[in-house]
């Protein structure tokens, strides 16, 4: 399967494409520009977070800890004193950064459901639902980063399933359809959960027809 370097590198690549489309379109000014290239960059590195010890997993959450300590500044503030506060924050950050990582790989299978496109809509609509709700974006912007996170998720799926083909053996390799599923067939029990968690956050979301004026602008650029 492809290596770290590559996966970013990759969705990196993808990442400057559609953000520099997106902004000569007009869809975004080019600050918003950066953080599409971002989220895509880091969506190419999402499905190796159930990788144990692997550079991927150890990346992603040193970078959820820090808009997890944000967050917690942001709920937290108006209820809890300076000191408290400062001591919760730090705990949630210590939290996410060391501990979430290690309990995460416990409970996961490397190729599992998080190589999935089921993994991808929930990781997408996650993305857009907190762009919109706690960032306050534009219905626009909030499913433009859920598209970018999208974007990169599904570069990572595609370069692990290219990387199972042996060109010169004319072979498949075993890991071949392990990446590019809909679901973790072999685990039906955590395919469920995340179907039922993806389907939580609907009530969450931005407005659909945002999204479906934004794939159809989309689908203009091909014509």
């Amino acid at each position: 399967m492809a290596n770290f370097r590559t996966h970013i590198t990759v969705a990196t690549a993808g990442g400057i494409l559609v953000a520099y489309v997106g902004w000569q379109a007009q869809w975004w000014p080019s600050s918003q520009a950066i953080l599409v290239c971002a989220l895509t960059a880091f969506g190419g590195i999402l499905p190796d977070i159930d990788a144990d010890r692997s550079r991927s997993i150890r990346l992603i959450f040193n970078l959820l800890s820090v808009p997890a300590l944000v967050l917690g500044v942001l709920l937290l503030q108006t209820w809890l004193t300076p000191g408290m506060l400062l001591v919760v924050c730090g705990g949630i950050y210590f939290s996410v950064r060391y501990l979430l990582g290690v309990v995460f790989s416990r409970l996961t299978v490397h190729r599992g459901i998080w190589h999935s496109l089921l993994a991808g809509f929930l990781c997408a609509m996650l993305t857009a639902a907190l762009s919109f709700q706690l960032l306050a974006q534009s219905a626009w912007l909030a499913w433009s980063h859920g598209i970018a996170v999208w974007v990169g998720f599904g570069i990572h799926l595609l370069l692990d399933e290219l990387y199972s083909v042996d060109l010169e053996g004319a072979r498949l390799k075993r890991s071949f359809g392990t990446a590019l599923k809909l679901t973790d067939g072999r685990r039906p029990m955590s395919s469920l959960l995340m179907l039922i968690a993806t389907l939580t956050l609907i009530p969450w979301l931005p407005p659909w027809a945002a999204l479906g004026e934004l794939l159809h602008q989309g689908s203009l650029l091909w014509r």
